[in-house]
């Protein structure tokens, strides 16, 4: 599985203008069309900030994987979501957060999910890497380097 596989050039955003952690997830939410990846989008979101009420996936180094579980998912779907400023997201090194990948899976499937969590974390361990994605102009520019990235792997 590739990150490509998952996102596409509408499941990328550039500039999220959301100013709090649930403002971030509302606004990565809304990027999954209902219908295509998801049947209800408000029961997909709650199932998100279920899962980070347990524990945030602000995993440090500027990088949250936020992800969630629900009957209201219909397949495996990503979004991208970049915020050059940074915010506030509970990241376990108390430090700000820049790079959103959500990740929101049915019910039934787990050795996707857990793949999926993987590659986005090994995708994006590179510092330089990093950089140059919180850098990025436009969802087609952020594709592009995330594919050449991902083929590394």
């Amino acid at each position: 599985m590739t990150l490509m596989e998952i996102l596409s050039g509408k499941s990328v955003i550039i500039g999220l203008k959301g100013q709090n952690k649930r403002e971030i997830l509302e606004e990565l939410v809304n990027e999954l069309e209902v219908g295509d990846k998801i049947t209800d989008r408000d029961k997909v979101l709650q199932a998100v900030l279920d899962r980070e009420d347990i524990m945030s996936t602000g995993i440090g180094h500027g990088i949250a994987i936020p992800h969630g579980k629900s009957e209201y998912a219909t397949t495996l779907g990503g979004v991208l979501g970049i915020k050059s400023e940074g915010i506030n997201f509970n990241a376990l090194d108390g430090k700000k957060t820049y790079i959103f990948f959500l990740l929101v899976s049915p019910l039934n499937v787990s050795g996707p999910h857990i793949k999926a969590l993987a590659r986005i974390s090994r995708v994006l361990k590179g510092e330089d890497f990093r950089q140059r994605l919180i850098g990025i102009r436009n969802s087609e520019e952020a594709l592009a380097i995330i594919e050449v990235e991902d083929k590394k792997y």
